[in-house]
């Protein structure tokens, strides 16, 4: 079941004297989430932004595990930031950039997309944990932002839980999504059919549902052309045209 989204640094979590946050989700889920960007990141090269790094654990661990991309972390939170930064200085990592703050509920994201400061069109966007735990429009803005920006070979990754036509993939889901309405009724777990039709605005169709550990899942988006859907390890799932 995913847990409840607090900002990191006040959930009682350990705080670095650098500022450096830890999330107790990064260690549960890191390797699994790596293993899907691994296998279509593997052999290219270029830029990547992560749309609400968090802590910046993940992004440190990616690029680690991925030197030959370019990574972006991003956030809106200003004590995330500062744990980003702090995560990027004490990691040392060459291919790691200073930390976007990127608003997604904006379609344009943020002036470096645009002033030439930041990264050119994307290999990738990878939004983990987020769109259950903000308003509508912040999924509305991350696809429209993510149909400008992502390169043709370019992918969109989304993880965390979702719905599947209208129905809870879990029971625990069904629960954690009760519990994100009753906190906020702009949050919830999204239906992966209203996250279709937004990717299909911004040029961008669903190519591929990952199964991962505790009823999350991975949806790839690439740009749209025929193509089918398919569950990894289940065969096809739909047409997407």
């Amino acid at each position: 079941m995913a847990e409840f989204v607090v900002e990191f640094g006040k959930d009682g979590g350990r705080v670095e004297a650098d500022g450096r946050l830890d999330a107790a989700a990064f260690h549960r889920n890191h390797q699994a989430i790596r293993a899907v960007l691994e296998r279509f990141l593997a052999g290219k090269s270029g830029d990547v932004v992560e749309a609400g790094s968090g802590t910046g654990q993940h992004v440190i661990d990616f690029a680690q595990h991925v030197p030959e991309i370019t990574w972006w972390p991003s956030d809106l939170n200003e004590q995330h930031l500062k744990s980003i930064a702090a995560w990027r200085a004490y990691s040392g990592l060459p291919n790691v950039r200073l930390p976007l703050r990127i608003d997604l509920s904006d379609p344009a994201w943020c002036p470096e997309m645009h002033d030439g400061s930041g990264p050119g069109k994307l290999l990738a966007v990878l939004c983990a944990n987020v769109i259950h735990i903000a308003p509508w429009r912040v999924a509305e803005g991350l696809f429209a932002g993510a149909g400008r920006v992502l390169r043709a070979d370019g992918h969109l990754f989304l993880y965390g839980p979702f719905k599947r036509d209208g129905k809870h993939t879990a029971d625990s889901n069904a629960a954690f999504d009760n519990s994100l309405r009753n906190n906020n009724a702009e949050w919830g777990v999204r239906d992966i059919k209203d996250l279709q039709k937004l990717a299909t605005g911004a040029g961008l169709a669903l190519v591929e549902i990952v199964e991962m550990p505790a009823n999350n899942l991975i949806l790839v988006f690439g740009r749209s052309k025929a193509i089918r859907t398919t569950v990894h390890g289940a065969g096809p799932l739909a047409s997407v045209d």
